[in-house]
């Protein structure tokens, strides 16, 4: 009777392990497809944003990013940003370029597919800011710069567990300045890289050609704006993967609670993050008119400020949280257009 009691322990618990382990991978199949779908997204939404001439050009790039995104992942991203070294260092990892050692756990898989979602998200950004301006050939070039080393290095350092913002010491996590880095799913590592890069690019191409010319100021607004809209929903659907999704699983009770206020806050902060940018340009800012395009930016700038502590605040926090980020969009869109970028 003991044994058959020991071996239907054994059974019940292996049955246990395989559900959590499949429930797991079924959740970041799930999330990374959402993810995935943003993509659609960032098409149509810049597609909308440039003139008609050229949303050929920025559909291509959008394909570029993704296809070429993922093989440069599947090379050389993924060993340095999650590889595993017997010496780890805080700089990069290495370790699993070509899927290497993947069999052996099949686990990495799912990782695999989820994180390199996130990185071709990154590179993605910086096609927006340099639209109508940059040849495909150079942006090809960036991409793969971006998802080989600028992205993955910078994820190492934040999320695989011995880089520079966070790394075991005495039992605890550290960072070169302190505290570990609390960046859930990627307000900092995903979101200001690729921010940084468009920036960085948008200055260095210049502004379009007769953009601030008084003559030709209509020349440059949104050609249709219903694409911007439906891209903006896709973008916000998407993640809906990109912030629950980064969980990494979904096994337990406490991870359905997790995901559940990463949702809530997720669709309360770009509420008010649009409604704040709406109000002031249609009330404070001139020109003084009811402004959807800028309405669509402020959601987005809504769900980049909620991304990072969106499991980690309250929901009232991530009200405020909102009314902040679109105030920031406001007046960054205002230094751009000072500036002449």
């Amino acid at each position: 009777l003991n044994a058959s009691i020991t071996a239907l322990e054994a059974d019940l618990a292996t049955t246990l392990s395989d559900m959590n382990e499949s429930m797991d991978t079924v959740w970041m199949l799930v999330a990374a497809m959402l993810v995935f779908f943003m993509h659609a997204g960032f098409s149509v939404l810049e597609a909308g944003c440039v003139r008609f001439k050229n949303t050929q050009n920025i559909m291509a790039k959008n394909l570029m990013v993704v296809t070429v995104g993922f093989l440069s992942w599947y090379v050389v991203g993924y060993s340095v940003a999650l590889g595993v070294s017997p010496t780890p260092n805080r700089f990069a990892g290495s370790g699993g370029s070509l899927m290497d050692g993947f069999w052996d756990d099949k686990s990495l898989f799912r990782v695999w597919f989820f994180q390199g979602a996130f990185c071709a998200t990154g590179a993605t950004i910086v096609s927006g800011a340099m639209a109508e301006r940059t040849q495909l050939g150079g942006f090809t070039a960036f991409t793969v710069l971006m998802t080989c080393a600028i992205y993955p290095i910078v994820i190492y350092w934040g999320w695989s567990g011995q880089g520079i913002f966070s790394y075991p010491e005495n039992g605890a996590s550290k960072s070169l300045v302190g505290p570990a880095l609390m960046d859930f799913a990627g307000s900092g590592l995903v979101h200001l890289v690729g921010g940084i890069g468009a920036l960085v690019g948008a200055i260095m191409v210049g502004p379009r050609c007769g953009r601030w010319d008084e003559d030709e100021d209509g020349e440059f607004e949104a050609h249709n704006i219903p694409f911007c809209i439906l891209g903006t929903f896709f973008l916000w659907f998407g993640w809906y993967g990109f912030n629950p999704g980064s969980t990494l699983q979904m096994h337990t009770a406490q991870d359905g609670y997790t995901a559940s206020i990463v949702a809530v806050n997720t669709t309360l902060a770009p509420c008010c993050a649009a409604l704040v940018v709406f109000a002031l340009r249609a009330l404070v800012c001139e020109p003084k008119k009811l402004d959807v395009g800028g309405m669509c930016n402020g959601v987005l700038a809504g769900l980049v400020s909620i991304t990072g502590p969106c499991a980690f605040v309250k929901s009232f926090e991530a009200v405020i949280i909102g009314l902040v980020g679109g105030c920031i969009y406001q007046a960054a869109s205002m230094g751009m257009r000072k500036a002449k970028l």
